[in-house]
């Protein structure tokens, strides 16, 4: 059931994007034993004995979902450039996409060019090329701005990803109208 890309230059790659590797996005669990002050300075609050202080090993991960972002430019040896992130679900793409430094807007990015996540402008959107099932549906301001655009086509910011126990994986494509590739199955 693998995608595969088929670039401009006649080059077909398996959709497994182990092209370029990044470390995939752990949020941090603030140990209970520290808290911060009113100088924003981490200081501790109590000991630990020895045996409660060792790192206890689970063999359930915590749910995830996992996305893989295309970016619209080829790299200069024509792979796509995809960065792997990894999100609880629950959360908008847009937030999830902030949050992980991928470029969302391209050129709208700068101040005034978007509606910061009103869903108002269409200047967020993405393709959906895998994991459509874990998205919510299209929003009411989703159909009236993307009317004209392929079903695949989401607002980034009008989309949930899955809910707070979703394992999944996400295949986005960044900035759909400039691609320089096209998606075949």
């Amino acid at each position: 059931m693998g995608l595969l890309l088929h670039l401009n230059s006649h080059v077909t790659l398996p959709s497994t994007f182990n092209y370029i590797s990044s470390k995939s996005y752990t949020p941090f669990k603030f140990p209970t034993n520290l808290s911060f002050s009113r100088r924003n300075k981490i200081r501790a609050v109590g000991t630990v004995s020895g045996s409660e202080s060792e790192i206890k090993s689970s063999d359930e991960e915590p749910p995830s979902i996992d996305f893989a972002f295309v970016h619209s430019v080829l790299l200069p040896d024509g792979t796509p450039d995809v960065h792997i992130r990894s999100a609880c679900g629950g959360q908008k793409l847009r937030d999830i996409m902030l949050d992980s430094n991928i470029d969302l807007y391209g050129p709208y990015g700068r101040p005034l060019l978007n509606c910061a996540g009103g869903g108002t402008c269409g200047t967020c959107m993405v393709e959906v090329v895998e994991g459509k099932e874990l998205l919510n549906y299209r929003t009411d301001k989703e159909k009236e701005i993307l009317k004209r655009k392929p079903k695949t086509w989401r607002l980034a910011c009008q989309t949930i990803v899955g809910k707070p126990d979703s394992r999944g994986e996400v295949v986005i494509q960044q900035l759909p109208e400039w691609k320089a590739h096209e998606w075949t199955k």
